[in-house]
This record gives structure tokens, sequence and C-alpha cells, in this order.
């Protein structure tokens, strides 16, 4: 049931990347209306994008990352949705909910309509449980507990910095698993919340994704992707490997499940297949990095560790290809131009580690 105040009402902004009209917030408006927006137009900068009445809104197109960031304005990937990263940066507010375009309100099962923004606000207030695995999975969630034999010392559990959403009907599958199911739809409603374990990586979807902005944000660069680079589609997982390791190291929580959004349209998988032709190949190499990567004891702040995390980049992956030489350099202009416009985040992103 909807709050009669909406929850971190004036702590929160949605971000949306999009090249076409907005709206579908009209399905969304008695989620978001109360919120601030940050969209953040792909594309032709020249093309007038329309947004619904009603919405709080600031918009940014091209023109407006360069002016804001000069030369920096580089390590802001253009056509493609990884241009959202440019809101998270720009933001002032505490979280970060980032949805697409093409995501609509889902049902849950009795056909009730899913606000699915409370629901990733209640996940980010709630600990996360990474160090022990609860087999009832969120034991903080009414009429749940921890299990016999969870330790008591563990049970405080520890700050959550990401959310993690799913869908329905259109799922998040790559180009070759699209190609031999093409009609395959996810109907499958899994009322349940997890805490992924320290150690395990995950491939993140930016489609339906929220964020503690002060514990995480510096670490949400979705690198270099789309025009001019010889990979897309690959922002997101790029970003969620990142932070993994990152809440891993700082003892921060990542959940995954509820909420669920509806995902209306399927990209075209021959064209997915081009923009990640080269990932397929490569996350064989990338998955092994970041699972053997290790941070050192000065890591203490988002920052520090996503230097130390570019500096292995540079290290051990630029010898695949040398892209990984330029998406290194992005990740450090990254800092650099979100320490510019965040003076005081610089110390604010600390995890309790």
């Amino acid at each position: 049931m909807a709050s009669p105040t909406p929850l971190l009402k004036d702590e929160l902004d949605i971000v949306i990347p999009t090249i076409r009209n907005l709206d579908f917030l009209e399905m969304w408006r008695p989620f978001f209306e109360p919120y601030h927006l940050i969209i953040v137009q792909d594309g032709d900068p020249s093309k007038t994008i329309k947004v619904p009445e009603g919405f709080d809104y600031e918009l940014y197109n091209r023109n407006d990352i360069n002016r804001i960031l000069g030369p920096k304005a580089n390590c802001i990937s253009f056509k493609d949705s990884a241009c959202r990263c440019f809101g998270y940066m720009v933001s002032k507010k505490k979280y970060i909910y980032t949805i697409d375009d093409d995501c609509f309100v889902a049902n849950d099962p009795s056909g009730k309509k899913i606000n699915a923004l409370e629901q990733h606000i209640q996940n980010l207030l709630c600990p996360s449980t990474p160090y022990f695995f609860n087999t009832l999975y969120e034991p903080y969630r009414e009429g749940a507990d921890f299990v016999r034999g969870y330790p008591f010392s563990l049970r405080e559990g520890v700050p959550t910095a990401v959310s993690h959403g799913l869908w329905l009907n259109i799922p998040d599958y790559d180009a070759p698993t699209q190609l031999v199911k093409p009609l395959e739809r996810n109907t499958r409603y899994v009322d349940a919340i997890m805490t992924i374990p320290k150690g395990t990586l995950f491939p993140m979807c930016g489609m339906n994704l929220a964020f503690d902005r002060e514990l995480i944000g510096p670490a949400m660069y979705f690198g270099l992707m789309g025009d001019g680079q010889p990979i897309g589609r690959y922002d997101d997982m790029w970003a969620g490997w990142c932070i993994k390791v990152i809440c891993d190291h700082l003892g921060l929580g990542v959940k995954t499940g509820l909420p669920y959004i509806f995902h209306s349209k399927a990209s075209n998988p021959f064209v997915n297949l081009r923009k990640e032709y080269k990932g397929i190949f490569w996350q064989e190499d990338i998955i092994p990095f970041f699972q053997k990567v290790v941070l050192s004891k000065e890591a203490t702040t988002v920052q520090k560790c996503y230097l130390e995390l570019a500096k292995e980049v540079k290290d051990k992956l630029s010898k695949i290809d040398p892209y990984f030489d330029k998406l290194a350099d992005a990740m450090v202009t990254w800092i650099e131009s979100w320490d510019e416009l965040n003076p005081a985040g610089a110390s604010a992103a600390n995890g309790k580690a």
C-alpha cells in the first residue's frame, strides 16, 4: 500500500536515460510524481524531449554534459543508455532510482499494481546479510526471521548499498539467448529478496535499480559504451562487477529480487549481437579478474577502491584489448569529475569495514 507521505521524498532522485518522449511516466505518475527526476537525453541534443505535465525534473543533453564536464565529458558514453550515470554524478540526493523508458508498472499475482520505487526504498533502508546465507532469504521481512543455526553476532547485518530489481515479460537476455528463445517471456513472480553473498558476483541490470549514492555512488560508473567504442550492453554489468567487489571490501550489502517491473520492449537481437560480440568473449577473462582482485587496506573510501580497480584494469585487462586501457583512464576521469561536482562526497562515501 502506498504511503500517505512518500518515503524519502526529498532524499531520492529518479534517473532516466532516454531518446524519446517520456509518455511512459503517465503510468508511473501515482508513484513517481512526488519525486525529482533527472532525465539524461541521449543522441541528438537538438531534439526536444517532451515530459508529461506535473513532474518536477531537470533534463541534460550532450551539450549540457560537455558544458558541465568540459574535457572530462569523454568519460560519459554517447548513444548508449550508459549515459545515465551522468545523472548519478549531478544528483545531490542520498538515494538514486534508475529505470528505462520501456519499463511499466507490473502487477503482482493478486493483480495489485507494484510500487517498485517503494519496495526499493524498503530494501535500501533494511540491512543486508552478505556473510552468512539465511535459508528463508530476507530475514527482516514480515513473517520471516533468522533460522536456527544463524550466528547471533551476524544478525544485525550491514548497510545496504544496492537494491537490484527484476522484470516480468521481456527477460534481460543476451543476444544469443534472445535468438534461440525469441518468444520467451518471464511470467514467474518470485516473492523473494535475498542478499548476494560476499565473494559472489552477479550480472547487474540497470533498468530497475536503486542505490545509496552516499555509500556506493562513485563506483556506479557505467563505463565507456556505444558510439566510438567496440562494445555495448555491458555498461550496467561492468558497474555491477565493480560495485560488488567494492561492497565486499567495505562491508556493504547488495540485494536482489523484489520489486518487479514490466519490461515491454525486446531489443533487436541482431543489433544486440553486434554490440555484445566482443563482450561475450571478453567476459570469460573479465569475470576471473574480478573474482581474484584484492583491494588494499588503504582503500577506505569508494573513490580509493575505484582508483585501485582502475589501476588493476590497466595492468591486467589491457592485454586483452587496448579498449581496457581507455576504459581504465575513463574510470579515473570519472572519479575526478565526481569529486569536482561533489566535493563533500569525497569523505561521505565511506563504507564500514
